[in-house]
């Protein structure tokens, strides 16, 4: 073999090798690696328990906690307001009547948030991309790409998204710097603290929860809290009548922890 023929087909070997090092770096990065633990194996749901949430009456822990985080900016006037998980009348959340929900229930306010859907409207009307349903469920947004356009604010049915009407940095109390803070002209919503899910961590808001009355985790998995509960006990949907399919279930049936 002569030598340039040598070396020729040792270049070759060698960018065949960089080409699957890359391509291998890539699905990584982009969670498409099979497997166990990858973005695709994985389902990720949000299990409400209003009974335990009631408990302390006035509690704000789980926004507090969800709302520093993320550096989401107080207004003193409520037009300009931004919110990424908050509470509203049950009326008001749920449209449909539901014959298994205490009627004491229904006069209390009730946590919402963005619901992740499985078939986001959000994400179909957003012209350049800026929200868009990872393959574990979560509804995400990128927030340089957002040209406040305001079609998904639109789009959703839930309320579940806040537009910044003035710069949002001057109104937060303490900037964490771990989390990017946004400008003016761009909306916003919860991610189910994506950050956080990358390091192994659950959503602040769950954390916080001194009731543990929110429980998160992947229905893929059927031995996971939030499988058992929703195959133990008698849950509702914000809207489902939609066809949003939404991802965050509320525990209305069977003995409340708390009479409320």
């Amino acid at each position: 073999m002569s030598t340039d023929r040598r070396t020729f087909l040792g270049v070759m070997g060698l960018g065949t090798l960089a080409l699957a090092g890359e391509a291998a770096l890539g699905a990584a990065a982009s969670g498409e690696a099979t497997g166990h633990g990858s973005k695709a194996s994985r389902r990720w749901a949000m299990v409400i328990q209003p009974y335990k949430c009631l408990k302390e009456e006035g509690c704000k822990a789980c926004t507090e906690a969800c709302h520093k985080v993320h550096n989401v900016p107080s207004f003193p006037d409520r037009k300009h307001e931004v919110k990424w998980i908050w509470k509203e009348p049950y009326e008001k959340a749920f449209a449909a009547e539901h014959e298994r929900v205490a009627e004491s229930l229904r006069e209390k306010p009730v946590l919402v948030f963005c619901n992740h859907c499985n078939n986001p409207p959000c994400v179909r009307v957003c012209p350049t991309k800026a929200t868009w349903k990872r393959e574990d469920g979560v509804v995400m947004m990128d927030w340089h790409r957002c040209i406040g356009c305001r079609y998904c604010v639109a789009a959703c049915p839930y309320g579940s998204r806040s537009f910044n009407w003035l710069d949002p940095r001057p109104h937060i109390e303490k900037i964490t710097p771990d989390y990017p803070t946004r400008t003016k002209g761009v909306v916003e919503k919860c991610t189910l603290c994506e950050e956080r899910l990358s390091e192994g961590k659950l959503p602040a808001c769950v954390e916080a929860c001194p009731e543990k009355a929110l429980v998160f985790g992947d229905l893929n998995d059927a031995s996971s809290e939030v499988s058992g509960l929703l195959e133990e006990n008698f849950t509702i949907r914000r809207k489902p009548e939609l066809g949003t399919d939404p991802e965050i279930y509320y525990v209305v049936g069977g003995k409340p922890d708390v009479h409320v």
